[in-house]
């Protein structure tokens, strides 16, 4: 049996993802720089680890993905791990901590031949260096990094100048333990601030500080830095050793060491969710760096039962908080037309999570932010989003180039400017505009009523909403209201997660429409709703319109030689083409109902207001039973329908001896 094709991108893709880590790692863990942020990197993990999932055979040992981050550095001496040092696979979503909990249950089962419920435990990840600390006879003996996992760096008396390790335990033990030593936020503040007087070059965050402080080859220049520590498991003990993590916990306490308090036993995945987004919101409180929380399964005998991979225990995972950064890929460069002409490229990009939301936006502000990322279609880019800042591209990941990224330039024309669609660049400014002044109100106009009850008829997306993502870069084009995530809208003032969920939603519902009401959206000069249905019955697929010549056309009863023309020249636009063909990607047309002919030959005209249809609900009954609209009143019509406050129409009616039907008859009439 031979294993399917993998696509050449994808193996040009995973070599990449290996390389860059692979720098960034380096950088990282081993010379305490940051090239970009950890948050990044994590990103680019991520991704790797996703494609190797999907494609196991392009798994080489080699991979990040297989082995611990780090190396001893050469200044240090070398130490050899008795215990194995294991890291951590990451969760970023409820989604992944959820089939973490299924994974589990599943492998219990397999193991005792039954259905385990375990419980876990919730831990507060501290976002800092890594140290083992070994113990002989309750004394402290030896400290090191986790360096590869089998080799560490000795730091012994780094870290005995740390006034949170004990020096001796509270009890007679050998014993491995393992930990995290720490700055704190305001200690390193300050220690910038000192670093700066002295022209020294200053730390990027508390991570930094603490690894450059263990790091130091002068224990003196350690002890005169504030740093602290967390413990939170034991690797070996040659004692009885507790049954749970909780259990283990509180020994670590109770032997003397300072324990973060902040963990939760939960009866369930669900209460470990809740756990790790009640830290969302406090861990920017705390003067500790947190970056997300540990999940273990607190039962040591069900750690037992499921081991370890090669790198990472299989009970336990560290859930991520959303990250302020992650990397994408950059699908296109479009332009945005704003209210007052001003002409914006906005980057499509592959759908990535962040800052807890999915985002496929970003501006590029105008055509010198462009030059000076040198931005490419088709870039790997570290994109950013803090808060409910608007998310911005901060960096291309050159090293992730293939050769087949695309430079971006501005065209001379863009055809939402109205007009010849001509573009200039504003004198003294680095922004472009439309020649034509006024166009763009046009297209908004389009916009507004492709949403409209009469066109797709998307439920809360008004005037105003669709004005707002235009001038936030959001959308340019019928498709790019369909290409909305929730993640986008969020950046708008006035949007919360419910909000932005109910819209999306709304969204997602109006994906499938009728061909006539395709064709009254797409604003076609000369033609109406009237028009759209009689094209669609006529034609009855929407291939046979866009193909049909002048003569063909001017043959549906209603439609003369003017509208004909307009509706040839529209359909043979390429930018009405390309529109259209990027629109129909995104939606689905339905089929009418099954064909009722029961009013057929029958033409109604309403006034006044109904109760229980909207005009364009009742307008629709009548069209799906085969019957015609009208505006006017004449000797052909056939009803008029009559609702609260009647206007004219009724009056000329009974004039014209034309039948008169009030609501509940009318209900009657075109009830299935």
């Amino acid at each position: 049996m031979t294993s399917k094709k993998i696509p050449e991108n994808i193996k040009i893709r995973i070599q990449k993802l290996k390389d860059t880590i692979r720098k960034h790692r380096y950088n990282y863990h081993v010379l305490d720089r940051e090239e970009i942020s950890p948050e990044a990197l994590d990103s680019l993990k991520h991704e790797l680890a996703s494609l190797e999932e999907k494609y196991p055979e392009l798994i080489t040992p080699d991979s990040p993905t297989q082995r611990i981050a780090g190396e001893p550095l050469p200044k240090f001496k070398k130490v050899t791990h008795k215990v194995p040092q294991w890291s951590f696979n990451d969760c970023f979503t409820e989604e992944e901590i959820r089939d973490f909990d299924e994974r589990i249950k599943r492998m219990l089962k397999k193991h005792y031949g039954r259905d385990v419920r375990p419980t876990y435990i919730s831990e507060i990840k501290i976002d800092g260096l890594k140290i083992i600390l070994e113990y002989k006879r309750g004394k402290f003996f030896q400290a090191s990094t986790r360096g590869d996992g089998k080799v560490g760096e000795d730091v012994t008396l780094n870290v005995k100048t740390i006034d949170s390790v004990p020096l001796v335990l509270r009890d007679d033990v050998d014993v491995f333990v393992e930990g995290e030593v720490w700055m704190s936020k305001s200690s390193l503040e300050k220690l910038n601030k000192k670093r700066k007087k002295e022209n020294l070059p200053l730390f990027a965050n508390p991570r930094n500080a603490s690894a450059g402080s263990i790091r130091q080859l002068d224990p003196k220049i350690a002890s005169e830095r504030p740093l602290d520590t967390f413990i939170y498991d034991i690797a070996h003990l040659n004692n009885d050793f507790p049954e749970n993590q909780e259990s283990e916990l509180k020994l670590l306490q109770k032997l003397g060491f300072k324990v973060n308090k902040n963990f939760l036993v939960a009866k369930n995945i669900e209460e470990v969710i809740d756990f790790w987004k009640s830290w969302q919101k406090k861990a920017s409180k705390e003067d500790y760096p947190v970056d997300g929380v540990v999940v273990k399964v607190n039962e040591k005998e069900h750690q037992e039962a499921l081991g370890f991979t090669g790198k990472a225990p299989r009970f336990a995972v560290a859930l991520k908080f959303p990250a302020e950064q992650a990397t994408t890929v950059v699908k296109d460069i479009i332009l945005q037309v704003g209210r007052t002409g001003v002409v914006t490229p906005v980057s499509v990009l592959e759908p990535v999570l962040i800052a807890g939301s999915v985002v496929s936006r970003a501006t590029l502000h105008n055509e010198d932010e462009i030059n000076r990322l040198d931005i490419r279609i088709g870039d790997t880019v570290v994109l950013q989003k803090a808060g409910d800042v608007i998310p911005d591209i901060v960096e291309v990941l050159k090293e992730m180039r293939t050769g087949k990224e695309k430079k971006f330039y501005f065209p001379n024309k863009v055809p939402e400017c109205g007009g010849d669609g001509k573009i200039e660049r504003i004198p003294g400014q680095a922004a472009f505009r439309c020649v034509s002044s006024g166009s763009g109100e046009q297209h908004r106009r389009k916009l507004h009523y492709f949403v409209s009850k009469k066109g797709f008829d998307i439920e809360g997306l008004g005037p105003n909403l669709i004005d707002a993502f235009i001038d936030a870069g959001l959308i340019s084009t019928y498709a790019d209201i369909f290409g909305l995530k929730k993640g986008d809208l969020e950046i708008l003032s006035g949007f919360g997660e419910k909000s932005a969920e109910n819209l999306i939603r709304s969204i997602e519902n109006s994906r499938e429409i009728i061909l006539g009401k395709l064709l009254t959206s797409l604003s076609i000069p000369n033609v109406g709703e009237e028009t759209s249905y009689l094209l669609a019955e006529y034609f009855g697929d929407l291939e046979n319109i866009r193909y049909a010549k002048t003569e063909e056309l001017e043959g549906v009863d209603g439609i003369g030689s003017v509208v004909a023309r307009s509706i040839n020249n529209w359909f043979e636009d390429k930018e009405n083409q390309k529109s259209l063909e990027r629109l129909l990607k995104e939606i689905k047309i339905k089929k009418q109902k099954g064909k009722d002919e029961t009013l057929k030959g029958k033409t109604f005209v309403f006034t006044g207001s109904l109760s229980g249809f909207s005009r364009d609900e009742a307008r629709s009954k009548v069209r799906e039973k085969g019957g015609e609209i009208s505006d006017s009143v004449s000797k052909k019509t056939s009803f008029v329908v009559a609702g609260k406050d009647p206007g004219s129409k009724a009056q000329r009616a009974k004039k014209l001896g034309v039948k008169v039907l009030n609501e509940n008859t009318f209900k009657e009439m075109v009830k299935d």
